[in-house]
């Protein structure tokens, strides 16, 4: 850890405040929220005002992206890895049956995928590996892009000229979370292989960007370290980057360590009361950033949380590799799934909610790689 850290990766001055009553409330009525009200919302003491938090959220979100939630699903390709994560179910000495899609497959994957009616698709490996390299992404994110609108991938981090390489295929946003933005739990946590390099990790987003992606979306696995510290390092990187790279999307995930082969157990444990907090804490500090939420959590926490900070959700997900139609190769599966409901039933959900699902925001004519003037 000799490589300077970025200069905006440094929020602890605002971990050890104490907030009164007073300061939770101005902070939920902030007409310019800043860090400070951020760490205010994400504080113990704000624990108590999660219905305030939730109006508060709940009107933003409304203003913002309306009455609509955009769905897409996740398309495993690869589960073959050379990493050494201790809470991931596909860390190299895990027991996982292996397997990759072949050309064949991910046609029949997409056929599947399409006649469902999904026009955003998320691509996802393992490390990078022989068997899912670049070349191998390139072929499969141009097939995608026959079938769908908006292709992303959630991949290894990878050299600009990579990223740029994938966008010219039709490529247009990449997710890559940075697990935890503490460096000495960080290194804890990854016990070998490339992902075990912290700095390549929290560069990438940078390099996915300079390399011609329209999208990135960041996060945290919470549950790892500090949940506050990485709520709050989260923030300082999706402002950094919209300052940065200002014509760009930015999204913000909130992960939490599931189970998963290894049995690993977290430090920190994040519980539902605590997700909904920094959910409604991030909304009212980004009120214009696309929050998501996977088909990780248990179906009452998406159902609650719609259209309350969230804004876009996974649906009918599978965790592995294929598993959308007949000729998917059986494999291990990432970690489990706990909202196993299908599209009608999801959709109908979010309707008797007053919420309209959309499964297209997103055009092909878009798809070019984006040039962007740095601020």
């Amino acid at each position: 850890m000799n490589k300077k850290l970025p200069d905006w990766l440094n929020p602890e001055p605002w971990l050890n405040l104490e907030f009164s009553p007073a300061d939770i409330e101005r902070a939920i009525s902030a007409d310019a929220p800043n860090e400070k009200t951020l760490a205010a919302l994400l504080s113990p003491q704000a624990a108590d005002y999660l219905e305030p938090m939730a109006r508060r959220a709940q009107a933003i979100t409304r203003r913002h992206f309306g009455r609509t939630i955009s769905l897409y699903t996740p398309l495993y390709l690869s589960n073959f890895c050379n990493g050494g994560c201790l809470y991931c179910g596909l860390a190299a000495d895990r027991r996982a049956k292996r397997a990759v899609l072949n050309e064949a497959q991910l046609r029949h994957e997409m056929e599947a995928i399409k006649n469902m009616h999904f026009e955003e698709l998320v691509l996802l490996t393992g490390e990078r590996m022989p068997e899912a390299d670049v070349p191998y992404l390139e072929q499969c994110v141009a097939i995608a892009a026959e079938y769908i609108h908006q292709v992303v991938v959630e991949v290894f981090p990878m050299a600009e000229e990579e990223y740029r390489t994938l966008a010219n295929a039709g490529c247009t946003g990449v997710t890559l979370y940075q697990e935890t933005y503490d460096p000495v739990i960080y290194e804890k946590m990854h016990r070998w292989g490339d992902k075990r390099d912290f700095h390549a990790r929290i560069d990438a987003p940078d390099r996915a960007l300079s390399g011609g992606m329209r999208a990135i979306g960041i996060g945290a696995l919470l549950g790892l370290a500090d949940p506050r510290f990485d709520m709050l390092c989260v923030y300082r990187h999706a402002k950094y980057l919209l300052k940065k790279y200002w014509q760009a999307g930015v999204s913000i995930s909130f992960p939490r360590i599931r189970p998963q082969m290894g049995g690993f157990e977290p430090d920190f444990p994040v519980d539902e009361k605590m997700l909904a907090q920094y959910i409604f804490a991030m909304r009212i500090c980004l009120p214009e950033t696309p929050l998501l939420l996977s088909t990780r959590e248990p179906r009452r926490v998406r159902d609650g949380m719609a259209g309350l900070g969230i804004s876009k959700m996974s649906i009918a997900s599978k965790t592995t590799v294929g598993g959308y139609s007949d000729d998917a190769e059986e494999s291990t599966e990432q970690f489990e799934i706990s909202d196993e409901r299908n599209i009608p039933e999801f959709c109908d959900m979010l309707r008797a909610k007053g919420l309209e699902p959309v499964f297209k925001n997103w055009d092909a004519a878009y798809r070019e790689p984006a040039h962007y003037a740095k601020a």
